[in-house]
């Protein structure tokens, strides 16, 4: 019965993530994805509290240098392995809470990943 249950499990997060790649990068969700995670973070079903999505690319940040020259000494000359020093989540949610102005952003979970 485990490996079926991992197999649906599967399934069921390869489809949510193609759903989730149509829609826009940051969209109001109707219900948590995870109402377990979501309620152990302090969501409830009541007026006043609301659930987004948002996206945020993985993978390395590029530096964005002019015909990639980069001046000073040859330990600062790196464009492409650069690694962001901030995590995907912290990303997600300034992006959510730049989009949403009027609100506050109160906490966040992981609900997928994608090669994207």
């Amino acid at each position: 019965k485990q490996w079926y249950q991992r197999r649906v499990r599967g399934f069921l997060f390869r489809v949510r993530c193609w759903q989730f790649r149509q829609l826009a990068s940051v969209h109001r969700a109707s219900r948590p994805t995870r109402p377990d995670k979501a309620r152990r973070l302090g969501y409830k079903a009541k007026q006043g509290v609301c659930i987004y999505r948002t996206r945020v690319k993985r993978g390395g940040r590029k530096r964005t240098a002019s015909k990639g020259i980069c001046y000073g000494k040859p330990k600062t000359s790196g464009v492409n392995e650069l690694k962001f020093q901030r995590s995907i989540q912290s990303v997600a949610e300034e992006r959510v809470g730049r989009a949403c102005g009027g609100l506050r952003v109160m906490n966040s979970y992981w609900v997928g990943q994608d090669a994207v």
